[in-house]
């Protein structure tokens, strides 16, 4: 075993002489780490290099062994530290309370070389058995993620084919998106929460009548009373599901065609009684709607693109978004590179 691949032992105890024992016991086969007080100890646990497992005196002056576990174990970056209590106490009473406080082990003193070695072994064989068992846990968890976030993905493109749109529409408007979320200086978890949510934005076209949803010309006022009804079938298509990724899809779905000055629809909702995540897909889906081409338009310029996103702020768009979604633009070109409706395959 090389001195890499050694567990570390962090050894608290007041006492220099019982430091020395245990460090004699055990720095053959692991790296040792001493501490002679239990403020030295929790500093040591929670820096850079974090002991696998923790050998601690339960009497020390100033703050006692079981000080020092409760506040390790209500830490999550050394809560899952292994502790064992060496000590001379041997009251059942004591040794209940250290396993109250989330100890493993105790070990009294004067100390067995031969018992130190076993527990010690024991308790980081058990330990190493849960981090790769907790490590398969989170490898399978992202694998089904990433397959629910692509289905996601796919089922937005399938409505933006039926709109005689291209999926990397859903691709580039979702990245506009997260940039302007992160603009905004929101927590990075939300920012891809609404990267991947917003490919559902338009999933209820599946519901429209492709006789109005694939109409050439000007929709009457039937046909767009049933056009507008898409917001609500794609809320309806998503449902209620506690996953957070399903319920920001379904937020945006029936909000992203609310308009600031409260004329849009389904609701007819207001300013800031629209939800952030409406508010910026809004701006994302216009403004990539504007500047790619379709069979029945050419595409616009960015200018007059970003023209129309200033005249409709505090009218159709949240007038604090337009201007950073503006600061992004260099991202914005980048992805529109990036992701050109003839490259789709």
């Amino acid at each position: 075993m090389t001195e890499q691949t050694k567990a570390t032992i962090l050894v608290v105890d007041d006492t220099p002489d019982n430091i020395a024992i245990l460090s004699g016991i055990l720095k053959q086969q692991y790296k040792i780490k001493a501490a002679l007080s239990g403020k030295l100890a929790i500093q040591i646990a929670q820096g850079k290099d974090i002991p696998d497992l923790i050998l601690l005196d339960v009497m020390m002056p100033e703050m006692d062994g079981y000080q020092v576990c409760q506040i390790l174990k209500s830490n999550p970056a050394t809560a899952h530290i292994p502790i064992i209590f060496v000590t001379a106490k041997a009251e059942t009473q004591d040794e209940q309370h250290g396993f109250e406080l989330g100890a493993v082990d105790y070990i009294t003193k004067p100390v067995s070389p031969a018992i130190v070695l076993a527990r010690v072994h024991s308790q980081l064989s058990l330990y190493n058995q849960s981090r790769h068992l907790e490590a398969l846990v989170k490898e399978r968890t992202s694998e089904l993620n990433e397959t629910r976030i692509e289905i996601i993905r796919r089922l937005g493109r399938a409505a933006e084919f039926k709109d005689n749109e291209t999926g990397t529409h859903v691709i580039r408007m979702s990245w506009f998106a997260r940039f302007l979320a992160e603009a905004m200086g929101q927590p990075e978890e939300w920012c891809e929460l609404l990267y991947n949510a917003a490919p559902m934005h338009d999933i209820g076209k599946i519901g429209i009548p492709d006789r109005v949803l694939l109409k050439p010309g000007k929709l009457d006022a039937e046909e767009w009373e049933i056009m507008q009804k898409h917001a609500q079938y794609g809320a309806d298509i998503i449902g209620d599901h506690p996953s957070p990724i399903l319920q920001l899809a379904r937020e945006v779905a029936i909000t992203h065609h609310e308009k600031w000055n409260g004329k849009g629809y389904p609701v007819g909702l207001k300013g800031e009684e629209i939800p952030l995540s409406g508010r910026i897909v809004a701006i994302a889906d216009v403004f990539d709607a504007l500047t790619s081409e379709r069979p029945y338009k050419q595409a616009w310029s960015e200018e007059r693109a970003i023209g129309l996103l200033q005249e409709e702020a505090g009218q159709h768009f949240d007038p604090q978004l337009v201007p950073l979604f503006i600061e992004c633009l260099p991202r914005v070109r980048e992805i529109q590179q990036r992701y050109k409706d003839q490259e789709e395959g």
